[in-house]
């Protein structure tokens, strides 16, 4: 059996495993979703403007790192192996094996946030390396900004990092729901991964290698990242799961979860005005 085109083959089978009435239904409804949520105030937020003058100091920076970190960072990969198990739901109205189709899909993700790469090594097994897992990355990103474990372990997020990660969290017992934030949560690290890696390199951090690295768009020639392609997998995956009984709750769902995003960045950008306001009272005093 020919074993090329691994994620083409997916999505053909996911395809072919609804009606195609059905499937077409689905699919127009998420070309309108995504196209509502690509002129969603997020994707125009004034903090990305901000981040690509690098106008955050170090320490801002710290502080958004930690924020990012407990808002979507640490639980990225609970969320999307929580999908890979919730497939099962699938067959309560497929054919048997239909979930295996949507957990291959969502692997090539899981292989890319693991540390896998393409290709064979030289014993003709999987290349890959867990220090290259983009969770542990973004750990030692940390290490270069100067925050200790200690300040990890310290740290207390502001109550709209923990608004926007339990908005998540709460998803995980239902395929639909999870799948739709999942996918846009991979459009927020296409939106601000970049931004992110220009005030970081401007606070001089290399970033020519590790987080930043791996995420972005695929067509991003600064990365080795394919956000934008997993967040279309996603889609793949809920096209397979939903029935139109479901779109208006997914709908408001996913543009709840932008709003939070909107006030998460609101929230980094106040950072700028604290920062001036007491640069402000400095020179007077």
């Amino acid at each position: 059996m020919e074993m090329g085109n691994p994620r083409q083959k997916a999505r053909l089978a996911m395809k072919e495993s609804v009606p195609a009435s059905l499937w077409l239904e689905n699919e127009n409804f998420v070309a309108n979703l995504r196209s509502s949520l690509k002129h969603h105030p997020v994707a125009t937020h004034p903090v990305i403007a901000a981040l690509n003058r690098g106008a955050f100091n170090r320490e801002q920076m710290k502080r958004i790192h930690l924020e990012y970190r407990h808002a979507i960072v640490q639980i990225f990969t609970d969320a999307l192996l929580m999908a890979q198990y919730q497939t099962h739901q699938l067959e309560r109205r497929l054919k048997p094996g239909s979930k295996m189709y949507a957990r291959f899909l969502l692997t090539l993700n899981d292989l890319d946030e693991f540390g896998f790469q393409p290709g064979f090594d030289e014993y003709g097994y999987y290349r890959g390396n867990p220090y290259n897992a983009h969770y542990p990355l973004f750990e030692r990103l940390l290490d270069e900004l100067g925050i200790s474990l200690e300040e990890r372990q310290r740290y207390i997020p502001s109550n709209i990092a923990k608004q926007v990660r339990k908005c998540l969290e709460d998803t995980y017992n239902d395929l639909n729901l999870l799948t739709s934030l999942l996918a846009v949560a991979e459009q927020e690290v296409v939106l601000f991964s970049a931004p992110l890696r220009e005030n970081i390199k401007a606070v001089e951090i290399n970033v020519t290698s590790g987080y930043y690295v791996c995420h972005g768009t695929s067509d991003d020639v600064q990365a080795e990242a394919n956000d934008d392609t997993h967040e279309d997998d996603l889609w793949y995956v809920l096209m397979q799961a939903i029935t139109p009984a479901q779109y208006d709750d997914i709908t408001k769902l996913c543009h709840k979860y932008c709003d939070l995003w909107v006030e998460f960045w609101d929230a980094q950008m106040n950072l700028l005005t604290v920062f001036s306001s007491r640069k402000k009272t400095t020179m007077v005093a």
